[in-house]
């Protein structure tokens, strides 16, 4: 039977690793296969109408209309058997079929050939080139994931500890340097509410939460604790390490300042393992879940653009296209290394999946505060230890029509009319020298990074979908139109990008204005049916 490539599954050895053998042939492994769209031209057109002011479609009707194709999944069981695998799961909304077996078995199944490999002190399993798949399954799968086990993402936070004793509240008349996420909200005047009849998804690599902690921490705050349920995939689970510089941080950071800010709010936290196919399949599990049915998605993780293979940027970004369609919002942190996002190769680069054109990209700001007033905000950089927000041009992504006419101005001056993605969209408080005040393996500490920006948000519009009676759904449409909302940050640079009027590449459009933006965002989106990117066509 005639074999053929797997379009964009590629890979190469990351920069300084080394083969030290072949994968031992009886290791079990599960993968995860991606089909393609059923009606791919009516999803298009449902993702439209949507835009256009339409009723977002439910998670049922999706994957009735729009998953996986019945047959398609019955041809991977079909493949699945001729080569000794076991279909362990399948899901036509999420359009994914799960497969076990042995690396033996998988490598003659996808004609790849699994190493071990050292790299930066660990060993994961890789491999190189493409893979391939028969004729029955040629024209049907857009991804194969988790043949490779190698760590794809690094959650956005910096840890800074103060001198002295964290402070729970700013004194009267004194500016303070770091403050309970409550105070934030109050800070960026979130409008009134706490969140009540919404979900909110937390995707985590790594990590975990204690109850105790978070009993004692929003008894500190005097916040009734929000209900906090964790969902294990791909066998992730609420693992914490003890560890409050590892994930614990990233983990603790996320549900506290959502519960901070909405209290009243459901956070699920889906745990998975840091992988290309553990991350998707928590994006994927958390936005097709008609258990939880979240209405907002915060990802506080990702890597370089460079890094991900061009089948996992499609599929990551098809995911996001689902979100939309389905009225769910998903906010995504820029990053924590300025505009290089920490490649020592040189040049500039976005952090992905910050970068797809269907998420809400978050940046970082410092802000200063008097009377529990904001009274100054500039760009977060920190020079000294190399911290900064994200931002910058995207490498992949097409431009979006509702940044069309915007300007990058570099560090030196002379902007330039974009011609890709620019990232991020809006910002917030992410310097750890004006941090969030939370909670991590038995401590009070100070926690900041673009980590931070992304679950502040998702409180936001947690409160704003509940006061509204409607997800608000994607966003960037209609923020772009009404830029009034944010609080325009015009000082300071993320490294390559200088702040400016209006959109930049540091802090995108602002900070929010909470109340405006409830005034702003419920009801119909901009009615252009452009005002989307169109699916096909993104990579140029």
């Amino acid at each position: 039977m005639a074999r053929h490539p797997l379009k964009g599954s590629s890979k190469a050895l990351l920069p300084g690793a080394q083969i030290v053998g072949s994968a031992d042939p009886s290791e079990r492994l599960e993968v995860s296969v991606r089909l393609r769209r059923r009606d791919q031209a009516g999803f298009e057109s449902h993702l439209t109408a949507v835009t256009g002011g339409g009723q977002p479609i439910s998670r049922e009707e999706y994957a009735e209309r729009f998953g996986a194709d019945p047959a398609d999944i019955a041809a991977v069981e079909d493949f699945a058997t001729v080569h000794g695998l076991h279909a362990v799961q399948k899901d036509r909304g999420r359009r994914t079929v799960v497969l076990a077996g042995t690396v033996a078995q998988f490598n003659e199944a996808f004609s790849v050939d699994l190493k071990r490999v050292e790299h930066d002190g660990g060993t994961y399993r890789g491999r190189e080139g493409e893979i391939s798949l028969p004729d029955s399954l040629a024209d049907k799968v857009e991804a194969v994931l988790g043949l490779d086990d190698r760590p794809v993402a690094r959650p956005h936070f910096r840890r800074h500890q103060p001198s002295g004793n964290v402070l729970w509240q700013a004194a009267s008349k004194t500016e303070s340097t770091s403050f309970p996420p409550n105070q934030v909200a109050s800070v960026y005047q979130f409008p009134s509410g706490d969140g009540a009849g919404e979900t909110v998804a937390l995707i985590e690599l790594g990590g975990g939460y204690r109850t105790a902690d978070l009993t004692a921490y929003f008894k500190s705050l005097g916040i009734k604790k929000p209900t906090v349920t964790s969902v294990s995939v791909d066998h992730g689970k609420n693992s914490p390490t003890g560890d409050g510089n590892g994930p614990d941080g990233e983990v603790m950071l996320d549900i506290e300042v959502v519960g901070a800010v909405a209290p009243g709010a459901h956070i699920v936290v889906y745990f998975t393992p840091n992988t290309d196919a553990g991350f998707l399949d928590a994006i994927t599990t958390a936005l097709h879940d008609t258990k939880h049915k979240p209405s907002v998605i915060s990802i506080s993780w990702g890597g370089p653009e460079s890094t991900w293979t061009p089948q996992s940027l499609t599929s990551y970004d098809q995911a996001f296209q689902s979100a939309a369609a389905l009225g769910v919002t998903v906010i995504v942190a820029s990053g924590d290394n300025g505009s290089s996002d920490g490649v020592t190769s040189g040049g500039n680069h976005v952090d992905f999946p910050a970068s797809s054109p269907h998420v809400l990209a978050a940046g970082g700001t410092r802000i200063t505060v008097a009377d529990g007033k904001l009274t100054a905000e500039a760009v977060w950089n920190d020079g000294a230890s190399g911290g900064a927000g994200g931002g910058g041009v995207s490498a992949v992504f097409a431009l979006p029509s509702w940044q069309q006419g915007l300007h990058a101005t570099p560090t030196g001056g002379g902007a330039t009319g974009l011609a890709k993605r620019g990232v991020p969209d809006i910002s917030g408080n992410a310097d750890p020298e004006s941090g969030y005040i939370v909670r991590v393996d038995g401590s009070n500490t100070v926690i900041g990074g673009t980590s931070a920006v992304a679950p502040l948000w998702a409180g936001l519009i947690a409160i704003i979908n509940a006061q509204s009676g409607r997800p608000v759904g994607f966003i960037n449409p209609r923020l772009y139109k009404n830029p009034s909302a944010m609080n325009d940050v015009t000082q300071g640079n993320n490294g390559a990008f200088q702040a400016a009027s209006g959109w930049d590449a540091c802090t995108g459009l602002g900070s929010p204005n909470g109340a405006k933006l409830l005034s702003s965002l419920p009801g119909d989106p901009a009615s252009e049916p452009g005002n989307i990117p169109r699916p096909p066509g993104y990579y140029s």
